[in-house]
């Protein structure tokens, strides 16, 4: 693998979205804990923002593109990005070679009741295919005895993919804090994709997943939430073009917190 794509302040790996399953389960045949990451526009973002995440990036075994303006942007460089390697097609791609392979995955996060309906989804979807574990935490859960205990819960299934949905960057986050104790060989956070396996959440349509418009379907359909969000995203989006085109250099992350349950 050559690269990384350094766009925006993450080392992107230039990996096509059948390049990036081989190199997950060549992750899970090692054997040892490791994690990757899928990264939007949303997560760079974060990065620029929170000094912790740049450290954390470079402990994971890769960071994937999952988002249009990333591959753009990495066109201005030595090194492109072939696509765009989407977290909520990934998953499905994950979960059928898992099936072939007779590997097990671990569903952790997403509302009440929406892990399991991914997990009867996927299993549908690709027999055979093993769910080791499913769970969805209280809010506050994920710290002191709580925590513990799921960790505990996790060790003794003995998955090999765990799936995380607890959002950015908080997903990345507890990942990369008990990733020893977790002992999986390979963790990601993956976002909303449970709930669009799901069905809680409708994905946007392949014409606006190919022309980098899924941002503005998303809004539509839940502007309330989504709308402040994709804001700061296409503020950050110009300022980082605009210093892409004259040269200048991005600022040091600003100080900042990240609240943890």
């Amino acid at each position: 693998m050559t690269g990384p794509a350094l766009v925006w302040g993450l080392p992107l790996a230039p990996l096509t979205r059948a390049e990036a399953v081989d190199a997950v389960m060549r992750l899970v045949e090692a054997g040892r804990p490791s994690f990757f990451i899928t990264a939007n526009l949303h997560y760079a973002m974060l990065t620029s923002e929170w000094p912790g995440l740049g450290p954390l990036n470079e402990r994971a075994a890769f960071i994937l593109a999952d988002g249009a303006p990333l591959v753009w942007a990495s066109r201005l460089g030595p090194v492109r990005l072939p696509e765009r390697v989407a977290g909520s097609d990934l998953i499905y791609d994950l979960c059928e070679r898992a099936a072939l392979e007779g590997k097990s995955l671990y569903l952790l996060g997403g509302a009440q009741g929406i892990a399991e309906e991914a997990g009867r989804k996927l299993q549908s979807l690709y027999p055979g295919l093993k769910i080791a574990g499913i769970a969805c935490p209280a809010p506050g859960s994920l710290v002191g005895e709580g925590c513990r205990k799921l960790i505990e819960d996790v060790r003794a299934v003995k998955p090999d993919l765990l799936m995380v949905a607890l959002g950015q960057p908080k997903g990345e986050l507890w990942i990369d804090e008990h990733l020893q104790e977790l002992g999986v060989p390979v963790c990601v956070q993956v976002g909303a994709s449970l709930d669009f396996v799901a069905g809680k959440v409708s994905r946007a349509p392949v014409f606006f997943q190919k022309t980098g418009l899924e941002w503005a379907y998303r809004t539509y359909t839940d502007p309330v939430r989504l709308g402040p969000r994709y804001a700061k995203n296409a503020a950050f989006l110009l300022a980082s073009v605009a210093r892409d085109l004259t040269g200048r250099r991005e600022p040091s992350p600003a100080s900042a917190t990240v609240e943890k349950e």
